[in-house]
């Protein structure tokens, strides 16, 4: 089930690029969501880490629930569903929905929005950075410290991941005059 969410997300998100570290490919930001995951709950829930490589299929592509309860199960569907912005707000309405819910979702959706957030700062972090890069990671990492503030407690080590992922933002600020 894993191999088969990991080649649907390749295959869904083919020539697309995710931002931060070079514009690498989209699969990438997917690949170290699924890992974190899967690290974190030492494989343990192997529908987590497919939506893990789901999370992005509903609000990126033209995959539907349905299409995902299908061929995976109706839990993975559920938890890419949770996970999933609605695309029709403006991005300073989305940001908002997603600390206003972060603390009234599922176990499993507040993990994969930990890790989601955990890959997106660490793709920020760039050497070198422009004015512009340096003031994303701080507007991304400040907003992202609030989305998770909502969906900690409930795996310490992936708290502990975050909790380092910011230390490594604020240094790599600092360091940079950001």
């Amino acid at each position: 089930m894993v191999s088969e969410a990991a080649e649907l997300a390749a295959h869904r998100h083919n020539g697309m690029a995710r931002k931060g570290r070079g514009s690498e490919p989209y699969i990438n930001h997917l690949a170290e969501v699924a890992n974190l995951l899967a690290q974190v709950t030492d494989g343990a829930d192997a529908e987590l880490v497919v939506a893990g490589w789901l999370h992005d299929t509903l609000e990126d592509t033209e995959t539907t629930r349905e299409e995902l309860a299908q061929k995976f199960t109706a839990r993975v569907a559920s938890l890419v569903v949770e996970c999933t912005d609605d695309m029709s707000l403006p991005k300073p309405a989305r940001r908002q929905k997603q600390i206003e819910d972060a603390p009234h979702k599922s176990p499993g959706a507040k993990l994969i929005k930990i890790a989601d957030k955990i890959s997106n700062i660490g793709a920020r972090i760039v050497p070198h950075p422009s004015k512009d890069e340096r003031d994303d990671l701080a507007d991304y990492a400040t907003w992202a410290d609030k989305v998770v503030a909502g969906c900690r407690g409930i795996n310490p080590r992936l708290d502990r991941i975050f909790d380092d992922t910011i230390a490594r933002a604020k240094a790599a600020l600092a360091e940079t005059g950001g």
